[in-house]
């Protein structure tokens, strides 16, 4: 049997190139999508199956033609890892309209053009799609209106595509990390910051990209083939508790 083939959006770094890397040594082929066109050749240097494609997904002609390429080069798409997104932060009343604009169509928007255009091939594999929303989706907090509220969004649209497309056997689920170790956390998260999300969290830590990853590429797998329409919160518990956890644990 050939090997199955993913695309994964958002790729040249983070979870989406941890996402890309773990079905690599799982024997997919993957193809790399992009829009930051140095990062991914960097990013996708020395990867054997890796196809580089550069990309932006809010923009449907490109996303139409990032679809040929791939089936062009790989012949099927087996799973679609909807990764790509931006976060732009700040007060509600201070957020404009074009910053709203420019997460929605990266973060929502995008979800809904890739996928859309990846269907019929989706159809022809009987494959899984994988929306990667954000544990700010489910829980509100400050400075993320524009942010939350599209990944709010992809939620529900992940929602949509299980009900509607569950009887061509394509499988829709949406995976909502909590705080996470990337090099751009640790970059603005502040010791303060770090502590507070430490004091939520019932494991008490972040979590790093293998680990969201993992359940990606699960959720992908033939081991998930009764799994549609499911919100999974990867994010150590964060979303399951209300308030900070200090006062309630042992000194000891």
């Amino acid at each position: 049997m050939s090997p199955k083939t993913a695309l994964v959006t958002g790729a040249a770094r983070g979870i989406g190139l941890a996402t890309a890397k773990l079905f690599l040594q799982d024997g997919w082929r993957v193809a790399l999508v992009d829009r930051d066109a140095e990062a991914l050749t960097q990013a996708t240097a020395g990867l054997d199956g890796a196809l580089p494609v550069v990309a932006d997904v809010s923009q449907p002609e490109q996303v139409d033609q990032m679809v040929d390429d791939v089936l062009s080069a790989f012949g099927a798409i087996d799973a679609v890892v909807n990764n790509a997104g931006v976060a732009e932060f700040g007060p509600i009343e201070d957020h404009g309209f074009a910053t709203w604009r420019r997460v929605m169509e990266t973060n929502l928007d995008g979800v809904f053009l890739v996928s859309q255009a990846a269907t019929p091939a989706l159809r022809n594999s009987r494959g899984a799609i994988v929306n990667i929303a954000s544990i700010s989706g489910v829980r509100a907090s400050t400075l993320r209106v524009a942010y939350g509220t599209s990944k709010a969004g992809v939620i529900h649209l992940t929602k949509q595509q299980a009900a509607e497309l569950g009887e061509y056997g394509i499988r829709a689920n949406c995976v909502c990390p909590g705080p996470v170790r990337t090099k751009l956390a640790m970059a603005v998260h502040t010791p303060e910051i770090i502590a507070a999300y430490h004091d939520a969290i019932p494991l008490n830590r972040y979590g790093s990209e293998l680990e969201i990853a993992q359940v990606i590429c699960f959720l992908c797998s033939d081991k998930a083939s009764y799994v549609t329409g499911q919100v999974i919160a990867a994010d150590g518990g964060f979303e399951s508790t209300g308030v900070g956890l200090p006062a309630l644990r042992d000194p000891d």
